[in-house]
């Protein structure tokens, strides 16, 4: 997919950075220099913030809008392996290992990020190396949800797995629209498009959930909290 992404003109407040846990000990002179050399990039649905294996020079911060982390397989199927929504921080890995990307990012919907520049952060990290533990508080926490992720995949079948997603999309409401295609659910479920179809049918069927077009409503969280668990 042709990339296709607008840079905004727009001034970032150090503030919007400090509210990300990985700046949020940063001093006023730090975040400054970051913010000047940050800018605000504008996506529509699909575009293509980067790709997987291109070179990187910056890392994001979602200010609206949902990005999917996706990676394929050499058939083209796609897995979503990640969501990324306000206040998330994306791309920092090779900022460390300076290798290539690991997958695409691809707005889900209209969205706004800030594009912050490697360099500005590795001499902030080179002069005050006490901020790196910052840096091990979020791979720790991205590890431990790899190992969810892989704990699903091994004691959670389709069906488990799809209640599961359905409940973190709905977080604490009890309506809620999808904010992907039935496609791209099923690359966060990790199956196939119509299977992931029947398992909601039958959470349908049973009367734990209902559709109303796009928008679903669950009827009983209790059951779907069973059977995702």
């Amino acid at each position: 997919m042709v990339q296709n992404v607008g840079a905004a003109n727009r001034i970032i407040d150090k503030e919007e950075l400090r509210a990300v846990d990985l700046f949020s000990e940063f001093e006023d002179e730090r975040l400054e220099s970051l913010a000047d050399a940050a800018h605000v990039r504008r996506l529509s649905r699909g575009d293509v913030l980067f790709s997987e294996h291109d070179e990187p020079d910056a890392l994001y911060v979602t200010l609206s809008g949902r990005i999917a982390m996706v990676n394929r397989s050499v058939d083209g199927r796609e897995s979503v392996v990640a969501l990324m929504e306000d206040g998330d921080l994306f791309g920092e890995m090779p900022l460390f290992d300076e290798r290539n990307r690991s997958t695409d990012a691809r707005a889900l919907e209209p969205s706004e990020v800030i594009h912050i520049p490697y360099e500005p952060l590795r001499r902030i990290y080179r002069e005050e190396p006490s901020q790196l533990w910052r840096v091990v508080k979020l791979l720790a926490e991205r590890i431990r949800t790899i190992d969810g992720v892989l704990a699903d995949s091994v004691f959670l079948d389709v069906t488990g797995r799809t209640a599961k997603r359905l409940l973190e999309i709905a977080g604490e409401d009890e309506e809620f629209a999808l904010p992907v295609t039935q496609e791209e659910l099923a690359g966060m479920v990790g199956a196939s498009r119509e299977r992931v179809n029947k398992a909601i049918a039958s959470f349908i069927r049973l009367g734990w959930l209902e559709q109303r077009d796009r928008r679903y409503a669950i009827l009983d969280r209790q059951q779907l909290e069973i059977r995702a668990s």
